[in-house]
Order: C-alpha cells, then structure tokens, then sequence
C-alpha cells in the first residue's frame, strides 16, 4: 500500500518532536508550508497512486487536507487516517481513534485484518463569492464565534483537548447568563436562514451550529441522539431560559417548550445562510460575507483502528 503523509510541524503535538524512527521507503512525507505547497503535495500523491493518506494535524490541518484532496482525488479518494496531534481533535474523538496513535501504529492496523474502518461524511461550505469550498465536520455563527476566541484564550493557560472544550463551554454560558438582552454573548447575529429550500427566516440568531459528526467530547448531544448526516441547532437570540435548557441540550433530550422558546435541532441535506457575520469552520475563523451554503459532502473512509 502506497502512503502519503501530510505533518503540520507546527500542531500542538509536533512542536519540539523528533521524529518517531525513519519513515520507510514505501512513505512519502511531506510539511507544506502553504496552501499552494500542499495542493502540489497532494497531486504527487495521486500520481503516486497513494491509497491510505494519513493526516499528522489537528482539525484544521483535517479540514485544509480534506478540502483540497476532494479535487485532487476525486471519486478515487483513498484511506484516511488520523494522528490527532491537534488543540481538540474533534474528529478523531468521534471516530475513536487512540489520542496516543503514531504513525507507526497507524501504518501496522491498515496492514492487519482486523484493521476498523469507519465511514463519515464531511460537511461542505460553498461560497457565494466563488471561493474554494471547505470540507469539515463542525460549522458554527454567532456565540459560537464567540466560544471559539474563547478557546484560543484557554489554550494559552494550557489546557487542551475535552479540558479545552469544557472550560470553553462553561465560560460561554456564564458569559451568556451574567449578561443581559444587550450583551454581546445574548445579543447574537443578524443572519438569513433556510433549511432545505424552506421560506427563509430573518431573524438575530444566538447561535447557530450544523456538524457531521456522531460523538462530541464528554459526550454532549446538542443534536440529540447520535446518527449519521448533517445535523444543525438554531438558538434564537436573546435565548430564553438558557440556564434551564442547557443542561437538557447537552444531553440530547427533547423537551415540549424548546421549539416554542426558540430552539430547534433537527436533520437537513441543506443550511442556506446569508449573514455579514464572521462564521467558524473546524476552529478557524473565516469571513462569512455575502452568504454560504452548507450541505453534506460525499462519505470517506476512516482507518480508526
């Protein structure tokens, strides 16, 4: 089996690591330094005929690899699998995969029949502006804007991974609780959105938030139960109740007064925004003017372990 690996030297995991032992021969490693560098990398290896990629990132390195390799690729996509060296990695939490996962360990569970492979499909974020779409697996506006700057700061005191998120999370709901109607946290963004060719609803939004993805860290089911597809929640701004209905969110639970008080979750193959607005995609920031369209990508597989 061919292999390609693309190493983002600067994730969290990689700062200051030497390598592991002498990447064998039948390896092609690269760490491009730009996205030109890592379109080029890519191409090599679809010339190469490589058939398991392994990403050696965070979720940002996943999304800008995924993002250029639909194209590259096409219908001929191959193995992916994952070395979570990232912040968070949200995307090997779900899947599974080991948080200590090397790409010696990787390459010996493709080479074993009892290798698991799982299957998830990307969401894709088209631009109405004609910039290169984006693949990823958590979209997010408003609060969640908000939440994600709040990440960058507790990770400057250390923390990481599902302590990240935790901390990140409590500090969004206090923000949003101690505020009132005028805060930044409650008052949320003016946006346009229409779930599947629906009539389209203009209204300030607290939060709005669509993922791919089966299983969060610490298990949260702001979705409601795990399944496949692409999976949205649509908080109304200011949110009412939200200390009450915070913790019935985080677990998934339906409740009678949630849709009468401006929360709704559900399934869609299709969110049309039109915002000025910044928006968040695998925990980067990008500028959402003029609109977008998030819908499901094509399914890929996952070697997890």
């Amino acid at each position: 089996m061919r292999v390609g690996v693309v190493r983002n030297p600067m994730s969290h995991g990689n700062i200051g690591r030497s390598d592991e032992q002498s990447t064998p021969d039948a390896v092609l490693l690269v760490e491009p330094a730009t996205p030109e560098a890592l379109e080029q990398d890519l191409q090599a290896f679809a010339q190469c005929g490589v058939k398991l990629l392994v990403i050696d990132g965070g979720d940002g390195t996943i999304r800008d690899v995924l993002s250029r390799a639909a194209t590259i690729f096409g219908e001929a996509m191959p193995l992916v699998a994952l070395i979570p060296s990232g912040k968070t990695n949200v995307l090997a939490i779900d899947l599974g995969v080991p948080r200590d996962w090397t790409l010696t360990k990787a390459l010996a569970a493709a080479k074993s029949d009892q290798a698991v492979i799982k299957h998830r499909a990307p969401l894709e974020v088209r631009w109405d502006d004609g910039r290169p779409s984006l693949r990823g697996f958590v979209f997010g506006l408003g609060a969640f804007v908000r939440a994600t700057s709040l990440a960058q700061t507790v990770h400057k005191t250390g923390a990481f991974h599902s302590i990240a998120v935790a901390m990140s999370v409590l500090g969004a709901l206090i923000g949003t609780v101690m505020g009132g109607k005028r805060d930044q946290w409650r008052a949320g963004v003016p946006l346009c959105l229409a779930i599947d060719g629906e009539e389209t609803r203009t209204a300030d939004r607290f939060l709005v938030l669509a993922t791919t993805l089966k299983r969060l860290p610490f298990g949260v089911k702001p979705f409601g139960p795990p399944r496949e597809g692409l999976k949205f929640l649509d908080v109304d701004a200011p949110p009412q109740g939200l200390p009450g209905a915070f913790p019935a969110l985080l677990a998934g639970k339906e409740t009678a007064w949630s849709g009468r008080h401006g929360y709704r979750r559900g399934d869609a193959s299709r969110l049309r925004i039109t915002t000025d607005q910044p928006l968040v995609v695998d925990g980067d920031v990008y500028d959402g003017a003029g609109g977008v369209t998030v819908v499901l990508g094509p399914t890929l597989r996952f070697l997890a372990a």
